[in-house]
């Protein structure tokens, strides 16, 4: 099969969507699948053409942004050019995804839409969102012959999927499992990754600091934040009017091929989001449980059952300073208890999560819109 998928960036920019995408494309194409990737040029020295792994990529030139979403107007004239066989595309960044929806009826094209979250926004933006929601957001899921969501429970969180629950599939992301490894014993410290911009302020790293706080004063360990962007100073201001600036380790951007060393190295990992509606799978507690981490997240990231359920670590409310900070103390105190919970979360990984089975569903969902 021909598969276009049209992300809105792509490696080696990161982010969740970025990386399900390179992530299960590699599968693909190991299943015998021509796989290409349309994305915008984010960073802009980026080549407009190469090849990463197989994949095809063309990058476009990008005019800003809006609500995080780069805007490409070359995009429809390249999807129309573009000779595939299925267009698969991702929410919640809908510049890509509308027009692909649009390019894939003027072409009869099978759609298949990966909804990772729903669209929202703050100030400006939240009208933007609420009016997307309203209009485009509805031909975009009539458009789709099949709708993945990566937990069964979005049917329930979302607004906008029920009417469309004929056409959803659950398929989970995944987790390389040969590249994020374990490594039991003591590491160093608490690790947090995301990017430090404004659009990705509910990951909750001010909770986080704040919990720190209480953490560090009744145990010796430091807190490694991975990741960069224009929040970065805000967050070291904060550590340091927390008086904490001393055991907060601010790495910055993390490249892909050091970030196994980071997880392997870390006590445990720590994703303290506040968002239902903006927080998808979170596929950063999948690496960090194939890497033999317990986690600590909130109860609205997607795979917050299956870590309640099974006690890979620990889920607690979204905004619970208290009750975050005593979850990393109880996690630490207890190296036996850490220990057993980093082993049963490989485990899990390797069962349920591992790229290879998510992509051998995904190529099966392909074959039947085909």
């Amino acid at each position: 099969m021909k598969i276009l998928q049209t992300p809105i960036r792509f490696y080696p920019y990161t982010g969740g969507v970025e990386n399900h995408v390179y992530d299960l494309s590699k599968k693909l194409i190991q299943l015998g699948n021509d796989v290409s990737v349309i994305c915008s040029r984010e960073p802009r020295d980026l080549k407009k053409k190469e090849e990463i792994d197989g994949i095809k990529v063309n990058r476009l030139r990008y005019y800003g942004k809006i609500a995080n979403t780069n805007i490409t107007p070359s995009l429809p004239l390249k999807l129309l050019k573009e000779n595939f066989d299925l267009i698969h595309t991702h929410l919640p960044t809908p510049w890509n995804a509308n027009w692909s929806s649009i390019i894939s009826r003027l072409k009869n094209k099978p759609l298949v839409l990966t909804y990772h979250n729903d669209i929202v926004g703050e100030g400006i933006n939240d009208y933007i969102a609420k009016y997307y929601n309203k209009t485009f957001l509805k031909t975009l899921l009539s458009n789709s012959d099949k709708i993945i969501i990566t937990q069964p429970s979005y049917l329930n969180y979302s607004p906008y999927l029920k009417p469309f629950e004929d056409k959803v599939e659950v398929i989970p992301n995944g987790v390389d499992v040969n590249r994020f490894t374990p490594k039991y014993g003591e590491g160093e410290g608490i690790f947090f990754l995301g990017v430090l911009d404004e659009y990705h302020r509910y990951k909750g790293l001010d909770v986080l600091l704040k919990a720190f706080k209480k953490v560090s004063s009744k145990i010796d360990t430091e807190l490694i934040i991975g990741g960069s962007g224009e929040l970065l100073k805000e967050y070291k201001d904060l550590a340091k009017e927390l008086n904490i600036e001393n055991k907060v380790n601010f790495v910055g951007y993390i490249p892909e091929r050091d970030l196994p060393r980071y997880y392997r190295k870390s006590n445990l990992f720590v994703l303290p989001s506040i968002s239902s509606e903006q927080e998808g799978f979170g596929m950063v507690l999948l690496e960090a449980m194939a890497s033999g981490l317990p986690v600590i997240t909130t109860d609205v990231a997607g795979v917050s059952d299956e870590i309640k359920n099974n006690v890979y670590g620990k889920v607690i409310q979204p905004n619970n300073i208290e009750k975050l900070a005593k979850a990393i103390t109880s996690i630490l105190r207890n190296k036996e208890k850490k220990r057993k919970m980093g082993k049963r979360g490989r485990k899990l990984v390797e069962e349920r999560f591992n790229w290879k089975k998510i992509a051998k569903k995904t190529n099966e969902l392909y074959k039947e819109v085909l």
